[in-house]
């Protein structure tokens, strides 16, 4: 059953989008044009088709060259705007977006030039795109503690506009135990945490992240269902997971839409969002992912309108905010 009514998405929160993966590659090759900088495809089409990955390193490697092309602030304003441009027409109605200042320092932009350029086009967000945003940095888990740390020192001056750290990039063999005084020290300063975990590292990982990082929300977190005491112990503290099903096909976390295991996660009670991740890559942004969720998992309309209601409790929100959401939520439902 297709999710929502035609021609209105259900309302709903994004809590695992990476901006940076919102490069669609026409808009890739007009900054690469505006700034100078060659991409190794002739046209879009031809990068388009580079999009046939095999796990998470070869995206990796794709979103790394690709990103080249964003060097200034009006090039990050320019991102967030496209994005926000669909997001509005896919019923996103809040949107936490995750940014990897570390894959941009290495290319010598500074942080500033990165969330300068950002925050100006979330902050009239609200009123030019009707989507409240925020923002959250994600230290590149493969760059070491050490990298981190210093990422996190530079973001200071930018907290106002951060409202939480995350952990991503390559998972395996870089567990969230490495990552534990950067982390306090995030705590320390006042932001929220969060970390990918469990999406091809092992379930213990999100054991770690839980324990040692004491994150509020678990990015990906699918192979949980691979342990049993772990699925209990997320539905009894009710740790909210940013699942990504088009996301986890694409890169070969499972082999079809319809291996995954997001019924079955449901089905035990924890409390799961759908997300889109890196959509300009992974073949759909979010209404896309509940359509796909709906069609081929057997999810039905109630089971959807639980997944956007999911999204907005596990949101960082004001409760005066979220119980606005909540209410647009359900008029929608009922008007179904």
């Amino acid at each position: 059953m297709p999710a929502g009514l035609p021609g209105r998405p259900i309302p709903k929160a994004e809590l695992h989008l990476h901006i940076e993966g919102t490069l669609e590659p026409e808009l890739a090759f007009e900054l690469s044009e505006r700034n100078g900088i060659g991409l190794a495809c002739p046209d879009e089409a031809a990068l388009r088709r580079r999009y046939a990955f095999t796990n998470l390193q070869s995206f990796l490697d794709i979103y790394y060259a690709t990103t080249s092309v964003l060097l200034t602030e009006r090039d990050f304003g320019d991102l967030a705007r496209r994005y926000l441009e669909r997001a509005r027409l896919q019923g996103v109605r809040h949107a936490e977006i995750s940014f990897d200042p570390q894959i941009h320092a290495e290319r010598g932009i500074p942080m500033a030039t990165v969330v300068d350029g950002l925050w100006s086009v979330l902050a009239g967000s609200e009123e030019r795109y009707g989507v409240s945003t925020s923002l959250i940095l994600c230290f590149l888990r493969d760059r070491g503690a050490e990298a981190a740390m210093a990422t996190l020192l530079e973001a200071m001056p930018h907290r106002d506009r951060i409202v939480a750290v995350g952990l991503d990039s390559a998972e395996v063999g870089h567990p969230p135990s490495e990552f534990v005084r950067v982390f306090d020290r995030a705590r320390e300063a006042g932001f929220r945490c969060v970390a990918h975990a469990g999406e091809e590292g092992p379930p213990a990982y999100i054991s770690e992240a839980l324990d040692l990082l004491r994150v509020s929300r678990i990015d990906h977190g699918v192979r949980c269902v691979e342990d049993a005491e772990l699925m209990a112990r997320l539905r009894d503290e009710r740790i909210p997971l940013t699942v990504c099903p088009l996301s986890n096909v694409r890169l070969r976390v499972v082999d079809r839409i319809e291996d995954h295991p997001l019924p079955r996660m449901i089905e035990a009670g924890l409390v799961v969002t759908v997300n889109s991740d890196d959509p300009a890559y992974f073949g759909g942004y979010i209404e896309d992912n509940f359509r796909a969720v709906g069609r081929d998992l057997g999810i039905d309309r109630a089971g959807l309108v639980r997944l956007a209601e999911n999204s907005f409790r596990a949101a960082f929100l004001s409760e005066e905010r979220r119980d606005r959401y909540l209410g647009e939520l359900a008029e929608f439902s009922a008007a179904g």
